[in-house]
Order: C-alpha cells, then sequence, then structure tokens
C-alpha cells in the first residue's frame, strides 16, 4: 500500500485554493463513466479530461453538493442542486443526464470509499458564489401537500400544481394547437405544429367520429382536441379538467373560434360525471397517469358507465417497462418535482383493467418514438424561449421543465418508458363497431390535413 502526503487541511478547506480533493472526488465517483466530462469549481478552477474535449462541462457553485454526493451518491440530489442553482451543466444538457444511469450502477470498493471520506472532510466549508438558493423550492411545496392518497381534493391540488404553473408559459414551447401530449409524427424531420395536428386528426379517425355524435374528453387540457373534432367532424364535444387556467384558456378559445353551440368545458372530476349512456365516444389523453393505479378500476367503470353501448373509448397514455409504481431514482424525481401524485403501470395491466371492467379491445399502437421526438422538440422551444420563459416563472421552475422533459427524452428513447393509444368498445351485443379492416384510418388522413394546412 503507498503512502500519500495529506494535504494540509487548513489550505484545502479554503474555498478559493482548495479545489484538489474536489477533483479527486470528482475523478473516483465518475471513474468508468461511459462518456466524457469536465468539471469547473466555485473557484473558477476547470478540470477537463485529457487529450478530448467533454460533452459538457459539470460546473459546481458549492462545495456542499460534492460532499453530499460522497455520502449519499443519489442522482436526485444533482436535481436539487441544479433547481436550486448550486450546480450547473455547460454544453450538452442530455449527455449530462446520463450521470444518472452511471450514479445508479456505480461500485466502489472500501479503499475508494475511505479516500472519498478523506477528501468530502477537505472540501471547503463554503463558496464565495453570488448565488442565493431558492427559499421555497418546489420540493418542499410537494412534500407537505401529496401522499398519493387520490381524493378528489388532493388530484385537483396535484393538477393545479403541475398545469397552473402560466398558460403563457406553455404557450411558450408547445405547439400551435396547445397539446400537451405526444404528437404523430410522419417523419423525423416534421415540425412540431404539423406533428401534432396529425395526432389530433388521427385520434378523432380511431374514434370514427361522426356529425352530431357526442364526444367526452377526459382531461381536456387548453381545449385542442374537443375544438378540433368540432371544427373537422362536426361533433357536439365537451371537455372535464381539473385545472382552472386550463379552463379559462379553452372557454376563451371556444367562444373565439366560434364554437359555443357545439363544444363545452367545465371543471369537474371524472368521479363526478353523472348519467348513463350519454356519450357516443370518450377519449383521454395524457389523463390516467394521474388517476393513481388504485383507483384505476374507478376511472374505467366511469367511462364504461357514461359511454353508450357500442361506444367508443380511447385511451392514449405513459406507461412503464414493469409492473406497479415501485420507488426509484425515476419515480422520485417526477413525483417531488414534477408530477406529485402520478403513478404508470406496464401496458398489458392497463389492457387487463380494461378488459376486468368489460371494454373489448380493439386496437392498441405503440407510440415510443413519436414521444421522445415530442420531448426533443419541446425542449429545444424551451431552451429558445427562456428569457421569456423567465417572466412568467422563476429560475427553479423554468430548471425543473428544462431537466425533466430532457430526461424523458432519453427514457422514451431507451425503452424504459412508452406511450400507448388503446381504442376499446363497450359491447352491444356482439356488434362490431369499427370497419373491417383498418384502411379508413389512413385513406383520407393526408388529404384532410392538407385541407387544414
Amino acid at each position: 500500500m503507498s503512502k500519500t502526503s495529506p494535504l494540509k487541511p487548513d489550505r484545502d478547506r479554503n474555498p478559493a485554493t482548495g479545489h484538489q480533493p474536489a477533483i479527486r472526488i470528482f475523478e473516483r465517483l465518475l471513474r468508468g463513466y461511459k462518456g466524457s466530462a469536465g468539471l469547473r469549481l466555485w473557484n473558477n478552477t476547470l478540470h477537463a479530461p485529457t487529450g478530448e474535449s467533454p460533452t459538457f462541462t459539470l460546473v459546481v457553485r458549492d462545495p456542499a453538493v460534492l460532499r453530499r454526493l460522497v455520502f449519499e451518491r443519489n442522482p436526485v440530489l444533482l436535481a436539487d442542486a441544479y433547481f436550486r442553482g448550486s450546480l450547473d451543466f455547460e454544453g450538452d444538457l442530455y449527455s449530462a443526464i446520463s450521470l444518472k444511469t452511471h450514479f445508479e450502477s456505480l461500485s466502489l470498493g472500501w479503499r475508494d470509499k475511505l479516500a472519498l471520506l478523506r477528501d468530502a472532510w477537505r472540501l471547503p466549508a463554503g463558496a464565495d458564489a453570488k448565488l442565493k438558493p431558492a427559499t421555497n423550492t418546489i420540493a418542499s411545496r410537494i412534500a407537505r401537500r401529496f401522499s398519493h392518497r387520490h381524493s378528489i381534493d388532493s388530484d385537483r391540488a396535484a393538477i393545479s400544481f403541475h398545469y397552473d404553473v402560466s398558460n403563457e408559459f406553455y404557450r411558450l414551447w408547445l405547439d400551435e394547437e396547445r397539446v400537451y401530449s405526444c404528437a404523430y409524427f410522419t417523419s423525423a424531420d416534421e415540425s412540431l405544429d404539423q406533428a401534432q395536428r396529425n395526432k389530433l386528426e388521427h385520434i378523432c379517425r380511431k374514434l370514427r367520429l361522426k356529425p352530431d355524435e357526442r364526444l367526452l374528453d377526459i382531461g381536456c387540457g387548453w381545449g385542442a382536441l374537443v375544438c378540433w373534432a368540432a371544427r373537422h367532424h362536426g361533433v357536439r364535444a365537451h371537455g372535464i379538467t381539473l385545472s382552472r387556467q386550463q379552463l379559462e384558456y379553452a372557454q376563451q378559445r371556444i367562444r373565439a373560434e366560434g364554437l359555443q353551440d357545439q363544444v363545452t368545458v367545465e371543471l369537474r372530476d371524472y368521479r363526478d360525471l353523472s348519467g348513463e349512456g350519454i356519450y357516443d365516444k370518450v377519449s383521454s389523453v395524457g389523463m390516467f397517469e394521474h388517476v393513481g393505479l388504485a383507483n384505476l378500476p374507478a376511472y374505467l367503470a366511469t367511462v364504461m358507465r357514461v359511454l353508450r353501448p357500442g361506444g367508443l373509448f380511447l385511451n392514449h397514455g405513459i406507461t412503464h417497462d414493469e409492473e406497479g409504481w415501485n420507488k426509484t431514482v425515476a419515480t422520485e424525481f417526477i413525483n417531488r418535482y414534477v408530477f406529485p401524485d402520478g403513478e404508470l403501470d406496464c401496458v398489458s395491466n392497463i389492457q387487463l383493467g380494461m378488459e376486468r371492467i368489460g371494454f373489448e379491445i380493439l386496437d392498441v399502437e405503440g407510440l415510443r418514438p413519436h414521444y421522445a421526438l415530442t420531448l426533443r422538440h419541446w425542449v429545444q422551444r424551451l431552451e429558445t424561449n427562456r428569457e421569456a420563459a423567465l417572466r412568467e416563472v422563476d429560475e427553479p421552475t423554468y430548471r425543473v421543465w428544462r431537466l425533466y422533459m430532457a430526461a424523458c427524452a432519453l427514457e422514451f428513447e431507451s425503452g424504459g418508458t412508452g406511450v400507448y393509444q388503446i381504442l376499446a368498445s363497450r359491447n352491444n351485443r356482439g356488434a362490431w363497431p369499427v370497419p373491417l379492416s383498418r384502411r379508413d384510418l389512413y385513406t383520407e388522413r393526408d388529404r384532410r390535413i392538407e385541407e387544414v394546412n
């Protein structure tokens, strides 16, 4: 065992000069990392890999970030430090997010652990950074409010937390129709605006909408689907949402488009829907992720009740690559910062739940690569409009959305997360509610999209 000369504690703990322990911690924690990363410290010391340019540089403004990583090595700590501003990234954000996978698989021997602890003690006690960390972080607000009980009140609060950020904030990075769910690309270079129009039309065609039919959209967002279905398919559409800001925008939109006689929206929980067999068709796009796994039977039973016999139900939602919503780094991050009470399951369990209620499954379409493309578009638009976004939200909120959407893009690309459209029907004495082939979904679709443009 070779001996090393200990550095002087008083010099190591000086924020202006004590950067060597930080560099050693960085090199040990990134040993075996597949990418190329640099390090910039609170005193502007730059440490770069030998012989190559890093794809990103980790900017550490507070020694406490490295100290906490030594003791916990939880990637969520990096996220929290990024939101607070004590950590930043220069270069490719997507490459930086790959640190999550590295830290989750990192295994250290006792010698490395001992060396890390020694250097953690030698880190400066504080940095002379001109940075004011957020005192009322998103994490602290969530911790006091949400518990996955999924009562009507808690669900309303959870939806408000995510969707009532600012209508203008969302406008900056969503498409022209303001659709906050997976788009439908016919090619990788298609614009986001076109791809979202494709998606709206694709859903309407799957539901085989006809003039004067009654459509219910559960979780209608800013009203894109109900307005599209009314304008282009002549239905009478009703949307429900738990977001007051979305409701107000959708109501203004309906008036602006002159659709008051065809489209209505209201602030209502799906559990408060009344009536039986009222609607010919029901859609739910990007909503059932908020329902909670324990509440899925009640949610599906409600849809079954309000849908007429022979009616069609399209459920579009995100799924997980494993059963249940177990505690992981990814689920902890999502529930702490983004979707407080969100829960996902594998697609086979979602289908099984639908069948247990009595739905007949007609079609299942996976859209995983489409969501990865959608998210990359959103991140690019958000970054392009950063200054305008910061006039609507604070810096931590901007950083949450940027990191969340970029991380989700990588999850969809890797296959850890999926998204599916499931088309089902309420049985009507065995009658088949759709054409024998699926040719009708595509024969007229391109022509209709061109007419819309």
